[in-house]
């Protein structure tokens, strides 16, 4: 129930804010056109209308950077519970905006709704890994953590259906359909009001041992608890005395290296992975293949039913095969792919059974991304570090996630124009270099304590130091 809660209102918000805005975008240009030729007396010129419209996309992933940085801080000082109920206010006051907006004859205000989304997604993203990740028990971890790649592909094609023209892509509609996350919101609201806090947080955090037992009981429906708490109180133990740490400790101390970089990498540098921009690409490919124009976005529905598909099937597969596998295996088979796909995109024009091959492709590669680095990119996080650390590491993964997906948005356009098919070669550096690194150094995380994990990263952390390791800040010391 917890994950079905924290999903609606978490990484929910964030797959429907990526796939809704392109369903408006003709009716919301069209909106900007006639606002500014009832301000100045004349219309809009292209250049300047297309730029306002890239803002409005791109301004969700400047929101969601500020609210990942506050997710270093709020979760802390208020608990995990609170800082969503605060982050659905901000999705609500959003959603008014949004819905006011054609009435006010502002396009100002659908920025400022989009960036508010974007702070919504940023911190909801964030402190839904938390909260859940710390409210697992460790063998059903990785499949409860993944659950937030179900509900961003869940968001993803819940945006692409209600945008068609059938349901709300009208131009009578589309303020309706930019508030839409409203709802979701209010959901989460009024239903998390009646869970606990995450018992991580109450034990770690707030020294709660009686009220972090009471959570435990409540989401799990066991009395026998013992094994749990002693977990619990040796990370507490480990980090007894110790202040949170802050972004300058994690980006600074030898002791999370390895467990930095490998968020940083494979984790939050999933943009880079290409799975955007062949989002973007895919219309493109749509066309050459002789889809027609009015079936394209159906056409898209497919693509997102394939990530959800796959990503439920990941969910299964997680704790079984691991999540170093499943990642490392999946970046490899999308970077052999998508070295496929641009051969035939240079060759298309030599068979006619050409570009139906290339539909294919795409499709395999969002089936295989879905498969592993889709789920295993928000599973893996929640392993790496331990309570002081964590909130640090998440607003870094976010930092790092966000703001790559605005430089992708801003500059993928010039990229195609620079490249053509070629484009994507940069992605499949992206995913070979990854997968390497994942297979080379990264160690496997499944059903393993956060302590045990740490003593395996710091065999790597502080390799040919001839350290021997002990409890320390990270719970463990270098001795010399």
């Amino acid at each position: 129930m917890l994950a079905g809660v924290l999903g609606i209102g978490g990484s929910f918000q964030y797959g429907i804010q990526v796939s809704v805005i392109a369903s408006p975008a003709v009716h919301v240009q069209g909106f900007v056109n006639c606002t500014w030729l009832w301000r100045y007396n004349a219309p809009v010129d292209d250049s300047t209308n297309q730029l306002i419209w890239s803002f409005i996309v791109a301004v969700l992933s400047l929101g969601a950077w500020v609210g990942a940085i506050h997710s270093g801080s709020l979760p802390v000082t208020h608990g995990r519970k609170k800082a969503l109920l605060f982050n659905n206010v901000v999705a609500i006051v959003a959603a008014l905006v949004m819905l006011f907006s054609r009435m006010a004859k502002s396009f100002e205000m659908i920025l400022l709704g989009r960036f508010l989304y974007g702070y919504n997604v940023g911190l909801g993203l964030s402190v839904h890994l938390m909260y859940l990740g710390e409210s697992s028990p460790k063998k059903l971890r990785g499949f409860l953590t993944l659950t937030t790649s179900i509900f961003i592909s869940l968001g993803k094609i819940s945006g692409q259906i209600i945008g068609i023209k059938e349901i709300m892509g009208t131009e009578e509609m589309w303020p309706y359909l930019l508030a839409v996350s409203g709802v979701p919101a209010i959901l989460q609201f009024v239903t998390l009001l009646f869970f606990p806090d995450s018992p991580s947080h109450l034990y770690i955090d707030k020294g709660d041992v009686e009220g972090s037992k009471r959570a435990l009981q409540w989401l799990w429906q066991q009395e026998d608890l013992k094994l749990e708490l002693q977990d619990m109180q040796k990370e507490r133990a480990s980090s007894q005395g110790e202040k949170l740490k802050t972004v300058k400790d994690v980006l600074g101390s030898r002791c999370v290296r390895w467990q930095l970089l490998t968020l940083a990498i494979p984790c939050a540098g999933v943009q880079f992975c290409g799975i955007n921009a062949l989002y973007f690409y895919a219309f493109d490919i749509f066309h050459e293949s002789g889809v027609p124009a009015d079936q394209m976005h159906y056409f898209a529905i497919g693509l997102g039913a394939t990530e959800l598909i796959t990503v439920t099937l990941c969910s299964f597969l997680i704790d079984h095969s691991g999540r170093k596998k499943l990642m490392a295996y999946g970046y490899f088979l999308m970077g052999v792919i998508m070295s496929i796909l641009t051969v035939m995109l240079s060759i298309k024009d030599l068979n006619s059974w050409i570009p139906y091959v290339n539909i294919a492709l795409i499709f395999c590669v969002i089936g295989i991304y879905g498969l592993g680095p889709s789920g295993v990119s928000m599973a893996l996080p929640a392993d790496l570090f331990l309570q002081a650390w964590r909130p640090s590491a998440y607003v870094i993964s976010g930092t790092i996630s966000w703001l790559s997906m605005f430089l992708l948005g801003m500059l993928f356009g010039y990229i195609v124009n620079g490249l053509g098919q070629f484009c994507f070669m940069v992605f499949v550096v992206y995913c070979i270099m990854s997968s390497a690194f994942l297979i080379r150094f990264v160690p496997e995380t499944k059903g393993k304590t956060m302590v045990e994990i740490m003593e395996d990263f710091n065999k790597l952390n502080f390799k040919n130091s001839g350290a021997d390791t002990e409890t320390s800040d990270n719970g463990f010391e270098t001795k010399f």
